[in-house]
């Protein structure tokens, strides 16, 4: 009976199948969609993969597929997006890529042949590849608009870093409608630490994301599978004993069938190796001899390196290759080369290389491939090399190679792999005597390389570890100025990550390079020192700066200050009107010398100094300018990044909230390592926590979650108090309230920073009013008195603390005041607040006409904003004063949301709040938020009389149905 090598039929999955097939129906419609298909090796999610894709082309979807390769962490980038592009363009043509075949030839290099102009060097940091990553969604945008487009992106658990970066931003950054997104991994390999499994923990959050694994076969899905093999129905002892023995596993029961007898399946490998090799031993010995050569080139391979590499004729080449495909060990791909049927084979196959025959397979693929870098897909021959000379263990050119492969990877804006690789060439040098000689460069100058590698990936705490090596290797007195940078850069780390101030390492780093050798290196890090020293200590800054200026004017060197004269421009105390001119100054400057860094800083700062001033309209069309600026140089996702949580703020102070909340979700996407996101992270939260947005709570405590670190800037720290205090009203929780006012106003570096202390003592003075706290109260107004207001929102602030500490008949006149302050500033949601409380403290004075005019501007503010709880505020102070018309949005059940009628049927029924949640599935804190607004918009003071008033009003009887 003849045995086929693989089933026909799919079994058993049909649930998953329909899973599939409904999520291209929901990326039919323009909803991201992304489903991740999980399982042990062999267990079907190709052969289930091959079905849905056969069905989806059918249905007139587009697939493009790609594979991740067997390099490890440090081999080729990109490599799945690379092939899928590579389909794009023979199908397409270079026309698809509208104009940008120089950026795109960066994953395909065969589009640098037909570009303009080969891309230009990658800039320092992170930023070009965010652009990349933009043009890669944007044109996967317009390919799904065409038709539906499915990406298929198979062995995720190979996959290096920057593939997973780019997966991730597609899927929770750019999210291309009409595109639905498979990625296949292998559940068995995702042993503890392996990357994949916090980056799939990660995915799970995002909105469209599904997760499908696959199991096992029952012992029908066993038969199943072999009826298909056999033409014929198996023995019931036949299917028992496979099914024991692979315990459902599909690829294992085909091996099985074919390497035992056809019914019985007798005389069955005892072990996984020898299953797996089974009908490798019954090849021929010259096909066998070309399969060992074939699995030490990877689970994919070209034919015409593998006749490189063997050396045979081409006649018993194919022949051999004739004889593997036959047994359904390799299959050919539609572009003349082959691969391994299943990944399980080559491994064994691999696996069962003699060390010496190890060693010269991989040293001959390096060898050919160095020689004809043609034989592999363009671009991809510096990791291949790299990868089979340290397989091969030849260190010495190993270490050339991985450095090779590294300067590689940076152009591609893989940092991550760039930083691998030249650890592993860290890893060879003591290996390889003459390894200065090899590279070029001493062992500290290879480190510095990996140090800067780490920090442009965003890998922090592996640089905090690079700058304590290399601080161990550098000889500060023959070298002051490496040793200096280190420091500096160590420094500049710790307070990244929240660790320290860095001021220590700072100190050490100015007093090496004050004493160093003059020139313009020592010029440039007096700068940065100088710079990181800004947020720390603004004096010291100053000083360090004078003393680099003094140096530059000497050697005409005026480009390596520009950040520092910029930052200390807008830290200071100085006169911002004047700066905003010195900010123009510097860029235009920057501009003319093409120092884009320096350039996009001026406008960071630019943006920021004019909300500063109150000119909010200017700063978010300086920021939104800004952001176009570093989007088309490529710095987006770095310096660039600041401009949009510029944006943000500016225009949340506008009062274009849902402006704001776009904005901030692009900052969102770029996902900044340390404290660097946590600007749009506060704003975010805030106009949440305004908007009582259902994801309020989870924003906030991400945010909060700051105040946690050994060390926070004080211009971050300080918003993160405003952030605890706003969010414990909120809540109606007074306990948390003063606890985090308390927090806040015990602040040393409060009274220092008038910008950011005065929304604090805002917030704490309005705590202290709430809950009657005369110390608290205190402790505000001795801090307002020495506090500088000299911009218009510190100023409207600064009446509004006066107003909240007033008493008596002070308390009128003083909201009168704060409501005229903040009209000069021009924030509406402030002033919608102040309105309310100008309209409180009218009503007890008797000024109705006063209160009427009040609430209703604060109501129609409200309304505008989308400011839920400013509205529901505003109903409730007009129905108490007896107001008709004036920010009402009706009676009784009208004043309440369907979801808290639900929760004051469960208060009449004498429901506690955690037994509410229990019944409505929510948190206790939620339902104690919706208990209290309750109470607040119907005007009661405790439980007892909103259940009772409810009764009367008939508020407890469910809503009539709309006609």
């Amino acid at each position: 009976m003849t045995v086929r090598a693989a089933s026909s039929v799919l079994v058993g999955r049909h649930r998953e199948l329909s899973t599939l097939r409904d999520s291209l129906g929901r990326a039919r419609a323009g909803e991201p969609t992304t489903v991740l298909v999980g399982g042990e090796a062999g267990v079907g999610k190709t052969r289930l993969l091959e079905e849905f894709t056969g069905w989806a082309t059918d249905g007139e979807a587009r697939v493009l597929v790609g594979q991740c390769l067997e390099l490890g962490e440090a081999g080729l980038p990109f490599a799945p997006f690379a092939a899928a592009l590579r389909a794009v363009l023979r199908v397409d043509g270079p026309e698809v890529f509208a104009g940008y075949e120089a950026e795109f030839a960066r994953l395909v290099p065969e589009l640098g042949r037909t570009a303009l102009a080969a891309p230009s060097a990658a800039p320092v940091g992170d930023a070009p590849r965010g652009y990349l990553f933009d043009l890669v969604a944007e044109l996967f945008q317009r390919l799904a608009d065409a038709r539906p487009l499915v990406l298929l992106i198979e062995d995720l658990h190979w996959a290096d870093r920057s593939t997973r970066d780019l997966i991730g931003f597609l899927v929770r950054a750019a999210r291309p409608g009409r595109l639905l997104l498979v990625c296949t991994y292998r559940t068995d390999e995702l042993q503890r630490g392996h990357p994949l499994r916090p980056f799939l923990a990660e995915l799970d959050r995002v909105r469209g994301v599904e997760r499908v694994e696959l199991g096992r076969l029952d012992r029908d899905g066993t038969g199943a599978i072999l009826a298909d093999l056999l033409g014929a129905e198996p023995p019931a002892r036949a299917v028992d004993d496979v099914h024991k023995r692979t315990q459902g596993n599909p690829f294992f029961i085909e091996e099985l069938a074919v390497a035992g007898d056809p019914i019985g399946c007798a005389a069955l490998p005892e072990t996984l190796r020898d299953l797996l090799l089974a009908r490798v031993d019954r090849l021929p010995e010259p096909a066998q001899r070309v399969l060992r050569i074939a699995a030490a080139g990877g689970t994919r391979f070209a034919h015409d390196l593998l006749a490189e590499v063997a050396g045979l004729a081409e006649v018993e080449l194919e022949d051999a290759l004739r004889a593997a495909v036959a047994a359904q060990l390799v299959v050919a791909d539609p572009d003349g080369d082959y691969e391994f049927r299943h990944a399980l084979v080559r491994e064994a196959v691999h696996d069962e290389l003699l060390p010496g025959e190890h060693a010269r397979l991989h040293a001959r693929f390096a060898a050919a491939i160095e020689a004809q870098p043609h034989l592999v897909a363009a671009g991809r021959s510096p990791a291949e090399i790299a990868h089979h000379w340290y397989a091969a263990h030849d260190h010495p050119r190993a270490l050339v190679a991985a450095r090779a492969a590294a300067c590689a990877a940076a152009e591609r804006y893989a940092y991550a792999e760039q930083r691998r690789l030249l650890e592993r060439a860290l890893e060879l040098w003591e290996l390889v005597p003459d390894a200065a000689t090899l590279l070029g460069m001493d062992h500290l100058a290879l480190l510095e390389q990996t140090l800067d590698a780490a920090i442009t990936a965003g890998d922090f705490s592996r640089a905090i570890t690079l700058t304590r090596a290399g601080l161990a290797e550098v000889d500060a007195e023959a070298a002051p100025l490496r040793a200096a940078r280190l420091l500096g850069q160590r420094g500049r780390l710790l307070a990244l990550l929240g660790k320290s101030d860095g001021s220590e390492e700072l100190g050490e780093a100015y007093r090496l390079a004050a004493g160093g050798p003059a020139g313009v290196e020592r010029v440039r890090l007096l700068a940065d020192i100088a710079t990181y020293l800004v947020k720390i200590d603004p004096g010291q800054a100053s000083r360090v700066a004078a003393e680099a200026s003094a140096t530059a004017v000497a050697l005409g060197e005026k480009l390596a200050l520009l950040p520092t004269r910029i930052a200390l421009l807008c830290r200071g105390e100085g006169n911002l009107e004047r700066g905003l001119t010195e900010l123009a100054e510097a860029e235009a400057v920057a501009r003319a010398a093409g120092d884009t860094p320096a350039l996009v800083l001026a406008k960071v700062f630019r943006s920021d100094v004019l909300c500063e001033l109150g000119r909010y309209a200017e700063s978010a069309e300086a920021a939104e300018a800004g952001a176009a600026e570093a989007r088309r140089v490529g710095i987006s996702r770095s310096t660039g990044a600041y401009l949009l949580s510029n944006r943000a703020e500016a225009l949340i102070a506008l009062g274009r909230w849902d402006d704001a909340e776009a904005v901030c979700a692009e900052a969102a996407r770029i996902d900044l390592s340390g404290v660097t996101g946590l600007h749009w992270l506060q704003l975010g939260a805030g106009l949440r926590l305004a908007r009582a947005h259902p994801g309020a709570d989870e924003l906030v405590d991400r945010a909060l979650a700051f105040l946690s670190r050994p060390f926070l800037w004080p211009n971050l720290r300080l918003p993160l108090h405003e952030l605890g205090v706003e969010a414990a009203l909120a809540a109606d929780d007074k306990i948390e309230a003063v606890r985090a006012a308390r927090v806040a106003v015990a602040d040393e570096r409060l009274p220092q920073l008038p910008r950011e202390g005065w929304p604090v003592l805002s917030a704490v003075a309005r705590t202290a009013a709430r809950v009657g706290d005369r110390e608290l109260a205190a402790a505000v107004a001795a801090l307002a008195a020495d506090l500088p207001a000299r911009h218009p929102a510190a100023r409207a602030h600064a009446a509004q603390v006066t107003a909240l500490l007033a008493v008596g008949d002070q308390v009128l006149p003083a909201w009168r005041t704060a409501v005229d302050a903040w009209r000069a500033d021009g924030q509406p949601y402030p002033l919608g607040r102040a309105l309310l409380a100008l309209a409180e403290s009218a009503a007890a004075a008797g000024e109705r006409d006063e209160v009427s005019a009040a609430v209703t501007e604060a109501a129609e503010i409200a309304r505008r904003l989308g400011a839920t709880p400013l509205a529901e505020t505003a109903a409730t102070l007009a129905r108490r004063v007896g107001l008709r018309g004036a920010g009402q949005g009706g009676a009784g059940a009208d004043l309440l949301t369907s979801r808290e009628r639900e929760v004051l049927r469960l208060v009449a029924e004498g429901h506690s709040n955690s037994r509410i949640a229990e019944r409505l599935f929510i948190s206790p804190k939620t339902a104690s938020v919706h208990v209290s607004r309750i109470i607040a918009k119907l005007g009661v003071t405790n439980r007892v009389e909103a259940a009772a008033l409810a009764h009367r009003l008939g508020l407890l009887a469910e809503p009539a149905t709309p006609r």
